[in-house]
C-alpha cells in the first residue's frame, strides 16, 4: 500500500481533485486517479468524495493506493552521460533511442537499468519500476533529465514541476518556414478521440502552453527552441503539428513525408531549477546533438 498525505494550498483551491492529483501523483493517469477516488482509496478530510469534487484551501487529502505487482528492473552496465551529480540529484543527458523506465515492450536497456548499475541511491516514490524518475522524455527525444536520489528531494522537485518553477527549453527542427520570430501556443491537450494511443489538441483536454522562438530558417525548415510552461504528454510534438510545423523525423503527429532520422529531431536543451537541499539556482545546457548538425548540413546549409 502506498500512502500519501497532501494539504491543499492557496492557489490550488477550486481545482477538481482528479485534475489536481494528476500533478501530484505524476506516475498515475487521470483515469487511474478517478478510479482510486471512486473505490475510496482517496479521501478528503476523512470523507469519500467524487472525482469532480472542488478542492478547498487546507483540505487534507489522504491517499492509500494498493500496491500493484511490479516488475523489478535489474542493474545493467550501460554507459550514461552524467552532466551533474551530488548526494541528492543526478542530471543526465539521455541518448536518443533510450526508454526512460521499463515497460511491457521495453524490459531491458532503459535509463533506469543504467542508473541502478551506477548507484543504489534512488528515490522510491515512483515504485520499483521507476526509481528516481521525476519526469520523463520520449524514447526518441534526447537531452537533459533530472533524477532524484531521495524521496524528500523527489517530492520537492515534483512540486517545482507542478508549480511551473522548472525552466525547460527544447530544440526542434520542424518542417516549413515559421513566419513569426516568436510565439505562444496555448491549446489544451488530451487523448485523441479517434486514436486513443495519440494525444491531440482537444477542448476537453488539460491546459497546455508552449512558448517558442525561431533561431534559424533553412528554406523549407526552421530550427526553433520551445519552452514548456506546462508538461503534457507529447506536448511539443502535438503543439508544433497543431500550428502546421511538424517536427522533422516525426512518425506519429505528421501527415506528410519527412526525413528519415530514426525518430523526431527534438532534444531537451536546457534545464533550470532550484536545488531541493542547498536552494541554489541551477542551470544546465547541452550543445545541439550531432544528428541535428548532420541533417542541417545535408540540407545544404553551412
Amino acid at each position: 500500500m502506498s500512502n500519501y498525505r497532501f494539504i491543499v494550498t492557496p492557489g490550488e483551491e477550486n481545482f477538481r481533485i482528479d485534475k489536481l492529483l494528476v500533478e501530484v501523483l505524476n506516475n498515475y493517469s487521470r483515469t487511474e486517479i478517478q478510479s482510486f477516488i471512486k473505490e475510496g482509496f482517496i479521501k478528503v478530510n476523512e470523507q469519500e468524495v467524487k472525482p469532480n469534487y472542488r478542492c478547498q484551501e487546507k483540505d487534507e487529502i489522504v491517499i492509500s493506493i494498493p500496491t500493484k505487482e511490479e516488475t523489478v528492473p535489474l542493474p545493467e552496465d550501460i554507459p550514461i552521460e552524467i552532466i551533474f551529480e551530488d548526494d541528492h540529484i543526478i542530471v543526465v543527458n539521455k541518448p536518443k533511442g533510450m526508454v526512460v523506465y521499463p515497460t511491457a515492450n521495453h524490459t531491458k536497456g532503459t535509463l533506469v537499468n543504467a542508473l541502478l548499475s551506477h548507484t543504489n541511491e534512488l528515490s522510491s516514490i515512483g515504485g520499483k519500476e521507476r526509481p528516481g524518475i521525476v519526469h520523463r522524455l520520449d524514447k526518441d527525444t534526447s537531452g537533459l533529465l533530472l533524477i532524484a536520489k531521495t524521496d524528500h528531494v523527489h517530492k520537492h522537485l515534483s512540486k517545482q514541476f507542478s508549480d511551473r518553477e522548472v525552466e525547460r527549453i527544447y530544440g526542434a527542427l520542424v518542417h516549413g518556414n515559421i513566419p513569426h520570430n516568436k510565439g505562444v501556443i496555448n491549446a489544451p491537450i488530451g487523448r485523441d478521440p479517434k486514436v486513443r494511443t495519440k494525444m491531440a489538441v482537444n477542448d476537453e483536454g488539460r491546459e497546455a502552453i508552449t512558448n517558442f522562438v525561431v533561431k534559424e530558417r533553412y528554406d523549407d525548415y526552421t530550427y526553433v527552441e520551445c519552452e514548456l510552461i506546462t508538461g503534457r504528454t507529447h506536448q511539443i510534438r502535438v503543439h508544433l503539428h497543431y500550428i502546421g510545423h511538424s517536427i522533422v523525423g516525426e512518425q506519429v503527429y505528421i501527415n506528410h513525408k519527412t526525413l528519415q532520422t530514426q525518430g523526431q529531431l527534438l532534444y531537451a536543451k536546457s534545464l533550470g531549477f532550484t536545488h531541493p537541499v542547498t536552494e541554489e539556482q541551477l542551470f544546465f545546457e547541452i550543445p545541439m546533438p550531432k544528428i541535428f548538425k548532420n541533417v542541417i548540413k545535408n540540407l545544404g546549409v553551412d
